[in-house]
């Protein structure tokens, strides 16, 4: 089953590399949609595929590159776009 999730990142996730560490897993497993930062110093991921996948980057999301630490991710269900291809970094 498909599944789509708007996710907001909070913690140290800006200037740490976290955006490309995103984009190569999101890519890595295959999924569509794309990573920015936001001026509020979180990183905002929309991401879209199979549901175990998306789970998958939902649990790398948590844990980030070295330099960052995550301390909470909002998540939220969306309707699946089936016009999306790719995954890229927003800036």
């Amino acid at each position: 089953m498909e599944k789509r999730v708007l996710v907001t990142v909070y913690g140290l996730v800006q200037g740490v590399g976290f955006r490309m560490f995103v984009e190569r897993s999101a890519s890595r497993l295959g999924l569509s949609g794309w990573v920015r930062n936001m001026p509020d110093g979180t990183v905002q991921i929309d991401a879209q595929g199979p549901d175990r996948l998306v789970d998958e980057l939902l649990n790398d999301t948590k844990i980030g590159p070295p330099a960052s630490k995550v301390s909470s991710l909002d998540v939220i269900e969306k309707q699946p776009d089936h016009t999306r291809t790719g995954f890229n970094v927003l800036i």
